[in-house]
Formats: C-alpha cells, sequence, structure tokens
C-alpha cells in the first residue's frame, strides 16, 4: 500500500491560512491533492490537520481525513519528521507492514505528476 500524507497546519505567521488561501481559484492544498491523485501511485490521500475547515476542504477536494493533529503538532515549531512519525504510529494498525509513506507538502501548487 501507498499513502500520501499531506501535512497542513491552521496557523501560519507569514501568510495566514495559507493551505487553504484562493490561488488562481482553488485552495493551495487542492493542488497537492489533485497531484497525488494524478499520480496514480497511492491507495489513500491523508491530510494531518489541526484545523477543522483544512479538513472539510481537503475533503472536498477527495483526500480523507481521518483524524486531527494532536495539539502538541499544532503549532510551528514540531518538524515535519514529528508529523510524518504521528501519522505512521496512527497508521500502523491499518495497514500492512510493508506500507510506504510519502510526504507531499501542501502549498506546492507547480508540483506535478510525471
Amino acid at each position: 500500500m501507498n499513502v500520501a500524507i499531506i501535512p497542513a497546519r491552521g496557523g501560519s505567521r507569514r501568510i495566514p491560512r495559507k493551505n487553504i488561501r484562493d490561488f488562481h481559484g482553488k485552495p493551495m492544498i487542492s493542488y497537492a491533492i489533485k497531484v497525488a491523485q494524478e499520480s496514480n501511485i497511492f491507495d489513500q490521500i491523508i491530510v494531518s490537520t489541526d484545523d477543522k475547515e483544512i479538513a472539510t476542504v481537503s475533503e472536498s477536494c477527495g483526500a480523507i481525513v481521518p483524524w486531527r493533529r494532536s495539539t502538541k503538532l499544532a503549532d510551528e515549531f514540531p518538524t515535519t519528521l514529528d508529523v510524518m512519525q504521528e501519522a505512521a504510529r496512527r497508521l500502523a494498525s491499518e495497514v500492512a507492514l510493508d506500507t510506504k509513506i510519502c510526504c507531499i507538502y501542501p502549498a506546492t501548487p507547480l508540483l506535478q505528476a510525471r
């Protein structure tokens, strides 16, 4: 099984709400979700977020949000590795041992699925 994890925190100091801000008519995170879908390599596309609005937008774009990110990972200090490790722990009981997990950042509107 191949799983894409898109880490999308609600807070941002430099660009508030950047993950769901409009970029050429679509929420920024929708581009990352679409590329993951178009790649045809992921069995699941999961958004890890602490934010209800990001979760709603992500689900409307075809991703799943099976859990809310823990509060200790919801501020600006945790690393991407911290978030990915939490996601891997949460998935451990649901997926096969040979599952591959890929991180796709949410603010990547120019990413392409080649």
